[in-house]
């Protein structure tokens, strides 16, 4: 059983870098449309706020699922996929609210590839546990 993670931090530094990524174009947008609070009902105001949101909302519980699921010393397959599906999950979501005329294949494909990485995790952590 590995106790520091090897595979989960070259993901956690990408998704870091997405989410400053989307922190800059926010404050771009507020700088552009003058904007120092909230959204002033402006709505590309509001989909750069909510896009930014959104990472700052599944990321974090996806890097903690991860960190623990690697705590188990999984097969690495299995890590990388998971990873990946929180990376692009979180990329093509991101993509696709960001689209004036939103693109919703993307934030459907987006959603659906983080929530595999969420719930693929708490089974094998769920599983991990009762095989103890």
């Amino acid at each position: 059983m590995s106790t520091l993670p090897t595979i989960l931090p070259p993901y956690a530094a990408l998704l870091a870098l997405l989410f400053v990524y989307l922190s800059v174009r926010t404050i771009g947008t507020r700088r552009r449309l003058q904007i120092a609070i909230g959204d002033k009902d402006h709505p590309e105001m509001k989909r750069a706020m909510r896009v930014h949101a959104n990472c700052a909302e599944y990321v974090p519980l996806g890097l903690v699922m991860l960190a623990l699921v690697e705590s188990r010393g999984p097969a690495p397959w299995l890590m990388h996929a998971l990873c990946l599906c929180l990376l692009l999950g979180r990329g093509l979501h991101a993509y696709g609210v960001s689209q004036t005329a939103e693109r919703f294949q993307f934030r459907i494909a987006g959603m659906a590839l983080t929530f595999t990485c969420l719930v693929g995790s708490s089974l094998y952590l769920l599983g991990t546990t009762l095989a103890q």
